[in-house]
């Protein structure tokens, strides 16, 4: 990231802060996932679509994808919130931090947010074995 960049947005969650560290764990393991700096944040990545954002501002949360028919029960919950920019895209955020939140809940939400946008060679993959749904 070039200076003006890293100025423009700054980086609350840089990638080696533990709770960047803990959910590339659970990230990470999914089919040809990759990790990417964008807007300041770090974002996880099948193919090109984003399933996972660390960090809302300076809040301690993880961006995800809900299923549809989850995200009514989902917003009832305290630590569950709409993303200022995000949500309007259908993403939803979980307030946790490295050593606090419910980490099991958030592996979920992550495997169902990296099926919403994998492609089908990397569903192939993971519903074969490859990894996945519990790097908590």
């Amino acid at each position: 990231m070039d200076g003006d960049a890293a100025r423009a947005h700054p980086m609350w969650f840089p990638p080696e802060h533990p709770l960047v560290e803990r959910v590339r764990g659970i990230c990470l393991p999914y089919p040809e996932a990759v990790e990417a700096i964008s807007h300041g944040r770090c974002t996880f990545r099948a193919g090109k679509r984003q399933f996972a954002i660390v960090g809302v501002a300076a809040q301690p949360a993880v961006l995800f994808i809900p299923d549809e028919s989850e995200r009514p029960v989902l917003l009832e919950r305290d630590d569950v919130f709409v993303p200022p920019y995000e949500g309007a895209y259908g993403w939803l955020a979980l307030r946790v931090e490295a050593g606090a939140g419910d980490w099991s809940l958030l592996a979920e939400l992550v495997d169902t947010s990296y099926r919403r946008v994998a492609l089908q060679r990397q569903l192939r993959a993971l519903d074969a074995g490859g990894a996945g749904a519990g790097g908590a």
